[in-house]
């Protein structure tokens, strides 16, 4: 079941390995950490060709970000048991960190980044009824 998009950080738990399908597609997966305290696991699987390079330069611990669409299976282990299991279907994935390169499934120049100066904020808050959710 497709849930949403998705956008998460957080720290590789498992390095990605990549298997091909009957057809000779390759497809990537890893197991990315979200949680702060505990553990919180989540399978990313990148089917683009685009993500392959950066796929390929992440390891084990690494911080990235990762956007996509979030999915959740339900299966049966051997003793009849329910589990869920969450995934994102990568769109983008970015390394973080210092010295991480900047890139991306999409190709984004320098000049598609829209910078906003201090003065086109307003202090004022937002009232509660104005928020839609």
């Amino acid at each position: 079941m497709t849930l949403a998009k998705a956008v998460v950080t957080g720290s590789v738990f498992r390095a990605p390995e990549k298997r091909f399908t009957q057809n000779n597609v390759p497809v990537s997966s890893f197991v990315l950490n979200i949680g702060d305290r505990e553990e919180m696991l989540i399978r990313v699987v990148v089917r683009r060709m685009a993500l392959d390079e950066i796929v390929s330069g992440i390891s084990k611990d690494d911080r990235v970000l990762v956007e996509g669409r979030l999915q959740i299976t339900t299966v049966k282990n051997d003793s009849g048991a329910e589990r869920r299991i969450y995934e994102i279907d990568a769109n983008t994935i970015e390394p973080m960190g210092a010295g991480a390169p900047v890139s991306s499934g999409s190709a984004a120049s320098g000049e598609d980044i829209v910078k906003f100066s201090q003065e086109e904020f307003s202090d004022e808050l937002i009232g509660e009824d104005e928020i839609p959710f």
